[in-house]
């Protein structure tokens, strides 16, 4: 066959750069699943938006359980697999059982996930002016389903089960370009503007009523040893009611933005801010001249 040797130069890597699974015989979680656990789970926190056929205020009682259902078995299956592969080889039907408690704790949660996201809502129907209603802003805002997936991913990362909920928070990653660590502790009315390139990281803590706009990152300082600091508080806190604006970069696990203080565009920030403060960059001075020649930059 033409491809024989290309074939087995492949093979050959494998030897030389090995890239083997840390839990070889484990069944990972999958992706495709995860993904329509993802949408279910919005069908419910937003009845009626995501049907085929048109809106409904409510779905009926026969409608939203079959979709508990199916929740159910999705998400029983992929917690089970996220056990069973950190542990191994250590296989028995407790984790079977471990997964559907689980997992229905899940769902109980899903009337409070409800109320809060309700809350984000509103928040960007009231900061955003160019928002037509609330509809819009649940149908179509890629900073609104980030902070969705967030919250999701984040009740199941803290019910303690692994590997699902970053799996989550990086396909919402993948979809909106905004990257929000299911670690991060959010609190309420959290609005994102644009959104594109925010970039939240573990154990950043964020406030109530916090806005943030494009390219934002509430980040660590870099180390050559990164895994020193694994556990640790690294990224900031910011209080609440605090506004951050675009491609603002606030770094550091000591980093605390006091709460009603104002964060201008472009700043690079390592050290507290006290409340009530307005930080901006020093103005730029603006080269204008004639463009006569037609010389370009």
């Amino acid at each position: 066959m033409k491809t024989t040797k290309y074939t087995n130069k492949i093979i050959d890597s494998y030897h030389e750069h090995i890239l083997n699974k840390d839990h070889i015989k484990c069944k990972y979680p999958q992706n495709n699943e995860i993904i329509k656990i993802i949408e279910l789970t919005r069908k419910l926190v937003f009845p009626g938006y995501f049907e085929n056929k048109y809106m409904k205020s409510y779905p009926n009682r026969f409608k939203t359980s079959i979709l508990v259902n199916r929740l159910r078995k999705k998400l029983k299956r992929q917690i089970a697999y996220s056990e069973l592969y950190l542990a191994d080889e250590l296989r028995n039907k407790d984790f079977y059982k471990e997964s559907c408690d689980l997992c229905l704790k899940f769902i109980s949660m899903i009337p409070s996930l409800r109320k809060k996201i309700a809350l984000d809502v509103e928040a960007h129907y009231l900061n955003d002016p160019a928002a037509l209603n609330h509809d819009q802003i649940i149908i179509t805002y890629p900073g609104l389903y980030a902070i969705f997936v967030y919250r999701i991913a984040h009740v199941i990362n803290e019910l303690g089960v692994e590997v699902i909920p970053r799996m989550m928070s990086e396909y919402a990653h993948r979809e909106t370009g905004i990257d929000i660590n299911p670690k991060a502790i959010i609190g309420k009315s959290f609005f994102i503007d644009h959104g594109t390139g925010v970039v939240i990281g573990e154990t950043t803590v964020i406030g109530d009523r916090v806005k943030i706009y494009q390219g934002v990152t509430l980040g660590a300082k870099s180390l050559r040893k990164g895994q020193l600091l694994k556990g640790k508080k690294r990224h900031p806190t910011i209080e609440d009611d605090v506004t951050i604006y675009s491609n603002a970069s606030i770094l550091g696990g000591k980093t605390v933005i006091g709460k009603n203080s104002i964060i201008g565009s472009n700043v690079f920030i390592t050290e507290s801010v006290p409340a009530n403060m307005i930080v901006n960059n020093k103005k730029f001075e603006l080269e204008v001249r004639s463009n006569i020649l037609n010389e370009g930059i």
